[in-house]
């Protein structure tokens, strides 16, 4: 029995195999460590620049877990062919059911894959250059979307009948601009008698959404007021 132990543990701890002779188990260790430190920075990443604004799973939970279990396996299977494709077939019959919320959680897990996937293949050039342009990407993103949003704190709609648009859809323009300090027209629209007008908005103050939804009452009666957000705490 104690030759079996011995045998056993002969066999794990030795570098016999072809992936621990060209790796060896300080770099399979600098690898795992650099794998787990790259997941972590995504993570983090995940956290700056998209967890504040999201309703997804906190996906980025699993990113260190998932970083390096992605680099074991393809450390190990590419030094064996039979094995890597054993691994693909055993791999077909899984099904991962957790739900992605948000298609930018998808983009994150593919980042940490292929982070991974660097760590493995010993390209670490390659892992600096996925992190320098995944960061340019995402601030460049986050810079083009504070551009968007310029006018489109939210959007005011509204709905009255045709014929009240006629006399008074001047006087509403006036007064949505006038209580509406960077208020722009973004639609008109006609239908089954009813027009619908909408207004792009920046910083809409709950005092002044009260006066002008009195406002309005007073020039329009029998038309609706919507005001619709498209990020809290804009007002």
């Amino acid at each position: 029995m104690e030759q079996q132990l011995a045998n056993i543990y002969s066999a794990l701890t030795s570098a016999s195999t072809q992936a621990m002779q060209q790796v060896g188990w300080l770099g399979f260790l600098a690898l795992m460590v650099l794998s787990l430190v790259s997941s972590l920075a995504i993570s983090y990443l995940y956290v700056q620049f998209f967890a504040n604004r999201a309703t997804g799973s906190q996906v980025h939970r699993a990113f260190p877990l998932l970083g390096i279990s992605v680099t074991a396996i393809f450390i190990c299977i590419q030094f064996s062919l039979p094995l890597s494709l054993g691994l693909l077939g055993a791999l077909s019959i899984v099904r991962f059911r957790t739900p992605i919320k948000e298609p930018e959680e998808i983009g994150f897990i593919m980042l940490v894959i292929a982070s991974s996937i660097a760590c493995a293949t010993f390209k670490i050039a390659f892992l600096g250059v996925i992190y320098g342009v995944a960061v340019l990407a995402m601030i460049a993103q986050t810079f083009g979307r504070l551009l968007a949003s310029t006018w489109q704190d939210g959007v005011i709609v509204i709905s009255m009948p045709d014929a009240q648009y006629a006399k008074r859809g001047e006087a509403v323009g006036e007064a949505v601009t006038q209580r509406v300090a960077k208020a722009r027209l973004e639609s008109v629209s006609k239908h089954d008698g009813q027009t619908v007008v909408s207004y792009n908005f920046q910083h809409l103050s709950e005092p002044a959404l009260r006066q002008l939804h009195a406002d309005l009452g007073g020039l329009t009666p029998e038309s609706t007021f919507n005001v619709f957000y498209n990020r809290p705490g804009v007002s």
